[in-house]
């Protein structure tokens, strides 16, 4: 079975298949690459608790950048929000982002958080 949650036109905000967690790129607000990459994780997050994960269960990220001199900037606060122990396979690269005032975006997989046998209703 396939969940689609916030669907449009386009795309869904995320897609669950078979206990995998899809989201869509994510982008944030701010005028520096630190300020959007830290709403763009605090996005991450709520997307990833509405679909029953957590950043511990990150499976694969792929982090684009509009300019890769930004690449310092942006791992100060990805390393962070990373729990450690818990790096996620990641590729980070430089592309045209939609809007000129983008910095960063991420794409997430991960794993749903699993259901623990107490915690069913």
């Amino acid at each position: 079975m396939i969940d689609r949650l916030h669907t449009g036109t386009r795309m869904s905000k995320i897609v669950k298949h078979n206990g995998t967690v899809y989201l869509c790129g994510q982008v944030g607000a701010g005028d520096t690459v630190t300020e959007q990459t830290r709403d763009c994780l605090s996005r991450i997050d709520a997307l990833l608790a509405e679909a029953g994960s957590d950043r511990n269960h990150i499976l694969q990220a792929i982090v684009w950048l509009a300019d890769m001199a930004d690449f310092a900037e942006m791992n100060a606060v990805w390393d962070a929000w990373v729990p450690e122990g818990h790096a996620p396979a990641r590729a980070c690269g430089e592309a045209r982002l939609a809007r000129d005032a983008l910095k960063v975006e991420i794409i997430i997989t991960a794993a749903e958080t699993p259901v623990l046998e107490g915690d069913r209703q």
